[in-house]
C-alpha cells in the first residue's frame, strides 16, 4: 500500500521563514543559530537537529508539530492573485506560503466537521464570451442560492453557506507586533475541482465595495479558471464576472444608462456595495456607455478627487464559517489549544479564522457586526446636508 511522503523538517524552515517575513540574518538575531546550518538543512545539505529545531520554535511561537507536518496540497503554480503589477515578488512568496498553510488548515477542519464541498459551476471550453461569463456568473448566483436579480447582503456570507471557506490575510511584521504595510496584493484563490476544498483568501481593506469585488473576482477564478488554467486573459475574465456577479445583466441594463450622473452611480453603489468605478465597467459590459462617456467619468471622479476615495462608504464584511468550526472543535479559547494539533504558528491560526467583532461596532455606519452584516452605506457628495444612510439590501 503507497504511504505518504514524509514532510521535510528543511523544506518546513523554509515555509516557516517565509510565513513569517524572516530573513537568515532576522532568524540569526532571534535564534543565534548561524545562517549557514539554515541554509544548508533548508537546502538539504544536511540533516536538522532536533535541539535546533526546538530553538527556532521557541523563539517563534511556532509548535514543534509544524516541522513536521504534511505541506498543503496546493500547487503553487496554480494560484490565482489579484494584486498590482508592482507588486514585490518577496511579498507574493509570502503570501504563497500564508496561503498553503491557510489551505491546509481549513482543509483539516473542514473535513473534520464534514463540511461540504462547494457545488460551482465550471467552464470547460477554451475561449469564453462575454455571453458565456453572464450565463456562468448567473449559474454561480444559483448554485449561492442567491436571488437572480437582487443585491447580494453579505457575499462573504453567500460563499461560506455554499462550502468556500473565506479568510483574511494579515502578516506579522518581522520587526513587531503590527500587521505589514501595503503590499499591493487583494486577494489569492485555489480550488481542485468537484468535491474538493475551496478556500479564498483576501487582505482586507479600508473600503468594503473593494473586499467585496475582490471576494467576486477571486470567485471568478474558480469558477472560470479551475478547468481552464491556460486561458489568454484570467484577470480581465474574472473581472469581467466580479461584475456581472455583483450586477446582474437585465438589472444592470435597466439602472446603468449613458445618461447617468455621478451622484446617480453613487446613488446606485449605495444599493449594489459596488464601486462607482466598477459599475461604469459594468456599464461597459453591458453595451450602455460607450467608450467616449466612460473617459468622460473617470475625468469627472478624478477631478473631484474620488479615484482614489469615492463618495460612499460600503461596510466592511467578516467571515464567520472557519471561526465557527474551530470554536466547535477547540472550546471558546481555540487558538493555543487548536496550535499544536493544526501544527501552526496562534497568530497565523488568528488571522485564518479571527474571532467575530463585538455588535457594538455596528452602530457606525460601514462597521461590521459580530454575523458580518453591512449596517449601513453612507454617502458623501461633499455638500453640507447631502449625507444619506439606508439599510443595506
Amino acid at each position: 500500500m503507497p504511504t505518504a511522503l514524509e514532510a521535510s523538517p528543511g523544506e518546513r524552515l523554509r515555509t516557516l521563514r517565509d510565513l513569517l517575513g524572516l530573513t537568515g540574518a532576522d532568524l540569526h538575531r532571534l535564534t543565534g543559530i548561524s545562517q549557514s546550518w539554515t541554509s544548508q538543512v533548508e537546502t538539504g545539505a544536511r540533516e536538522p537537529a532536533e535541539d535546533r529545531l526546538r530553538v527556532i520554535a521557541e523563539a517563534t511561537d511556532t509548535p514543534m508539530s509544524f516541522f513536521y507536518a504534511q505541506p498543503s496540497s496546493v500547487p503553487l503554480d496554480s494560484l490565482r492573485f489579484r494584486k498590482m503589477a508592482t507588486a514585490s515578488r518577496t511579498v507574493t512568496r509570502r503570501i504563497s506560503a500564508f496561503y498553503g498553510e491557510s489551505f491546509r488548515v481549513t482543509e483539516e477542519i473542514t473535513n473534520k466537521a464534514g463540511y461540504p464541498a462547494p457545488p460551482l459551476p465550471f467552464a470547460s471550453t477554451p475561449a469564453l464570451s462575454q455571453d458565456d461569463i453572464e450565463e456562468l456568473a448567473a449559474q454561480t448566483r444559483e448554485a449561492l442560492r442567491l436571488a437572480p436579480d437582487k443585491p447580494i447582503p453579505h457575499l462573504t456570507r453567500a460563499l461560506e453557506r455554499a462550502g468556500i471557506a473565506v479568510a483574511p490575510i494579515v502578516l506579522p511584521d518581522p520587526t513587531g507586533d503590527s500587521v505589514s504595510p501595503t503590499n499591493k496584493h487583494f486577494g489569492v484563490s485555489y480550488w481542485a475541482g468537484i468535491g474538493e476544498t475551496a478556500l479564498i483568501a483576501y487582505f482586507p481593506g479600508a473600503q468594503g465595495d473593494r473586499d467585496r469585488f475582490t471576494l467576486a473576482h477571486e470567485l471568478g477564478h474558480l469558477v472560470l479558471h479551475t478547468f481552464r488554467p491556460r486561458a489568454a486573459d484570467p484577470e480581465g475574465e474574472a473581472n469581467r464576472f466580479a461584475g456581472a456577479l455583483l450586477v446582474p445583466y437585465e438589472r444592470a441594463r435597466e439602472e446603468i444608462t449613458d445618461r447617468l450622473t455621478l451622484e446617480g452611480f453613487a446613488r446606485r453603489k449605495q444599493t449594489w456595495g459596488v464601486s462607482m468605478q466598477a459599475l461604469i465597467l459594468r456599464g461597459a459590459a453591458v453595451g450602455h456607455i460607450d467608450d467616449s462617456r466612460k473617459r468622460s467619468l473617470y475625468v469627472q471622479l478624478t477631478q473631484r478627487g474620488w479615484r482614489k476615495e469615492e463618495p460612499v462608504s460600503v461596510g466592511q464584511e467578516a467571515p464567520l464559517l472557519l471561526w465557527s468550526l474551530l470554536q466547535r472543535q477547540y472550546g471558546d479559547k481555540p487558538y493555543l489549544r487548536a496550535s499544536d494539533q493544526l501544527a501552526i504558528q496562534p497568530t497565523i491560526l488568528r488571522s485564518i479564522a479571527p474571532q467575530p467583532v463585538a455588535n457594538t461596532s455596528a452602530t457606525r455606519s460601514g462597521q461590521p457586526r459580530a454575523d458580518g452584516k453591512v449596517v449601513a452605506f453612507k454617502q458623501r457628495t461633499g455638500r453640507p446636508g447631502d449625507d444619506l444612510r439606508s439599510t443595506a439590501p
